[in-house]
């Protein structure tokens, strides 16, 4: 079943957003700023990941979805893909029992046919193991791109309804990588740079955008707390005036 999209009906907006969105960038930078190989970035930013993991789980976050590694990612240098390839194949070795012994989902997404076969076995493997887990769903987008997302979802789509034309988004919405994780209430990029750099291109229609110059290896649960709490000053208005929501406040009701 998947969740309404923000275009069509306005959805139900608590204190803390039920699903963050995170572009995890300067792992390089990082590193390189401390005189150590990029290795070193990448190495402290999975460890980063888990902190932040724990953090959403602690704050009743229900979906936290990391930008691991875009579908450009494989225009870097031979050397570093071939590390983070490796990275990921630990985390994986290392994480998932422990994801699963907290009552974590672990979801992988993108095109993963790019990626050898032990690694697409562990994936599968990884996603079997916690798929009854409820407490927080963690998705890793890998070879994934916001354009090849609505692509292969339309292309899918079509090939389910042969001769049919004029779809609407509720027909293509199932589709979708992310169909089963409602929108993202807030997108967060670390390492200064200001774009969404192809990460969710249907998704992000609503989403509260948020920026940090803190590189990805130092984004902790304090820096995660301040991305919450400037989402909470945020008016979600999904289209509508301030005064629509002020007439619909509690406050506006007494």
């Amino acid at each position: 079943m998947t969740s309404p999209s923000s275009t069509q009906f306005v959805p139900e907006v608590s204190l803390v957003p039920r699903h963050i969105a995170i572009i995890m960038d300067g792992n390089g930078r990082w590193a390189t700023k401390r005189f150590m190989p990029r290795v070193a970035g990448h190495v402290k930013g999975v460890e980063a990941v888990r902190g932040i993991v724990e953090a959403c789980a602690r704050q009743g976050v229900e979906y936290v979805t990391f930008f691991a590694f875009s579908s450009e990612n494989w225009r870097r240098p031979e050397d570093e893909v071939s590390l983070l390839m490796r990275l990921f194949v630990t985390a994986l070795e290392r994480e998932v029992s422990k994801m699963h012994a907290n009552g974590i989902r672990l979801k992988i997404v993108g095109d993963l046919s790019r990626f050898d076969d032990k690694l697409q076995k562990m994936i599968s493997a990884a996603e079997r193991k916690t798929a009854g887990n409820t407490r927080l769903t963690v998705t890793i987008c890998a070879n994934y791109g916001g354009r090849w997302d609505i692509m292969q979802a339309v292309n899918q789509m079509l090939a389910a309804h042969p001769g049919s034309s004029d779809f609407t988004e509720e027909q293509l919405a199932p589709y979708l990588s992310l169909a089963y994780a409602p929108e993202p209430d807030l997108f967060i990029r670390t390492g200064g740079e200001e774009r969404i750099s192809n990460f969710l291109l249907w998704q992000l229609a609503y989403t509260e955008l948020y920026f940090t110059d803190t590189y990805w290896p130092d984004f902790d649960a304090a820096a995660l707390e301040l991305a919450i709490t400037s989402y909470q000053q945020r008016e979600r208005r999904f289209g509508r005036t301030s005064a629509q929501l002020a007439e619909q406040s509690p406050v506006a009701k007494c």
